[in-house]
């Protein structure tokens, strides 16, 4: 991770950590470099770059300050205004961008925002890219073998333009509603937007398909995305399909690249069950090529078990799903994820994808003609705790010997019947303190001695 991009972009709360001067500059500095690199292979029209945006109220702002800094450049600027993450990533790779940038800060709170750069294969920037960002916000750039201590501006006919693109946006909605296999005729699907990115797309997929489609939280009103809402606060789906009798939920986060299902009893399904069903689904019908599902340090150990059982097999990246998809692309992956509900179809997009994600579950829901309380009841995870704690300094806190020696101390004491996992988090100031036991006592016993010395140390 740099100075200001981590895991999932440039993310912090909007005007303080995260600021529109920051957005400008990452606008200017975007729209001079690629234009500069065309021009390098002899291309003299100006750069294309595609833009999307959550629901927060402080998008806009980043909005037009990205532009701003765009065009300045000389770049040609594409709105595809309230949209998804995985429909920029789409849209840059299809129509040819040079990069693409997502306005959101995900699953946070709306007073957080970030900002996401895609590449021009739809696939998460590169880090040389991002450290040439950094050098520039920090005034000591340095490229093409030259100091800049500031970027030329474009003049004239060279100040680039902006270009109202929700076709693009509309195209991707066709995109998805392309990879239905099966009608959805007869099933009743219950849908959490989180009042975000998800709020005018995927209803619209869903009917199309055929379904009897319930929405909730598709009210944005710039400072309710995620609020008590989504896939993070997924409560609210349960109890609405219960209510309502359906088939299958699917919940969201602010800008929909990540999605947990909720069966028909109610019972949340995470991103390790979708695994499992989807990791099943392409077995059975030999379509799991190199036999491998990418997973994370933080899935289940009951995962695990189970795909010992089918004969599956996996690997584990570092948290994050650009992690993931590093791996998939480098051993020829079909599918990858994390437990949080990221998860990957390499055949069918270079990002996470919360709508793909719930299309691809009622697929083996159609196709084995079972519901998803079945596809799951094979599965059998273990109790996990997880527990975020706010410190000033997360590798201070990491590195500190009586931290440590507490972790230690777990390790010991559940021997192979559990783990532990301490992490820090890529986008926000948490240590992240994870045990898996036999039973929930044991995991909550384990993380609370934990997360008492980690909490004394912060009030030293």
């Amino acid at each position: 991770m740099g100075k200001y991009f981590g895991t999932d972009g440039f993310r912090g709360e909007a005007n303080k950590n995260l600021t529109a001067d920051h957005a400008y500059k990452i606008g200017r500095f975007l729209g001079w470099y690629y234009g500069e690199l065309k021009k390098q292979s002899s291309d003299d029209t100006p750069a294309r770059i595609v833009i999307g945006k959550d629901t927060r109220r402080s998008s806009y702002m980043f909005e037009y300050s990205l532009v701003g800094g765009l065009v300045a450049s000389g770049a040609d600027a594409y709105l595809l205004h309230v949209t998804t993450t995985p429909s920029v990533a789409y849209v840059a790779r299809v129509d040819e961008f040079d990069c693409g940038i997502m306005i959101s800060a995900s699953h946070n709170p709306y007073y957080d925002n970030g900002i996401k750069l895609i590449n021009g294969n739809g696939e998460k920037m590169d880090e040389d890219t991002i450290s040439l960002v950094e050098a520039y916000l920090d005034g000591k750039l340095n490229v093409f073998g030259k100091d800049y201590a500031e970027i030329p501006y474009a003049h004239r006919d060279r100040i680039g333009c902006t270009v109202d693109y929700v076709s693009g946006r509309n195209r991707y909605v066709g995109y998805l509603i392309s990879l239905g296999v099966y009608s959805f005729k007869g099933m009743k699907v219950g849908l959490d937007c989180a009042n975000g990115s998800s709020w005018n797309i995927a209803k619209a997929v869903f009917d199309a398909l055929g379904a009897k489609t319930y929405v909730i939280n598709a009210d944005p009103n710039g400072t309710n995305i995620n609020t008590d809402a989504g896939s993070t606060h997924i409560e609210g789906l349960q109890k609405f399909v219960v209510e309502k009798g359906l088939d299958v939920g699917f919940a969201y986060d602010g800008d929909a690249d990540r999605c947990l299902c909720v069966d028909e009893k109610g019972n949340v399904v995470d991103g390790d069950a979708i695994l499992y069903v989807y990791g099943r689904y392409m077995k059975e019908r030999e379509k799991l090529i190199t036999n491998t599902v990418v997973t994370t340090v933080m899935s289940n150990f009951g995962l695990y078990k189970a795909f010992d059982e089918l004969g599956i097999g996996y690997a584990k990246t570092a948290v994050g799903d650009k992690y993931v998809y590093e791996y998939m692309q480098k051993n020829g992956c079909r599918l990858g994820g994390e437990q949080s509900g990221h998860i990957i179809f390499s055949k069918y997009a270079s990002t996470g994808d919360g709508i793909l994600t719930s299309l691809k579950m009622m697929e083996v829901m159609m196709a084995k003609k079972m519901k998803m309380s079945q596809l799951t009841e094979d599965l059998h995870i273990y109790p996990q705790v997880l527990v975020n704690v706010k410190v000033k300094d997360k590798a201070v806190t990491q590195a500190d010997k009586d931290v440590q020696d507490a972790v230690k101390k777990v390790v010991d004491a559940l021997g192979d019947t559990g783990r532990i996992l301490v992490r820090e988090s890529g986008t926000e100031p948490l240590i992240r303190v994870m045990v898996e036991a036999e039973t929930e006592e044991i995991c909550r016993k384990h993380v609370d001695n934990v997360v008492s010395v980690i909490k004394e140390k912060e009030t030293c």
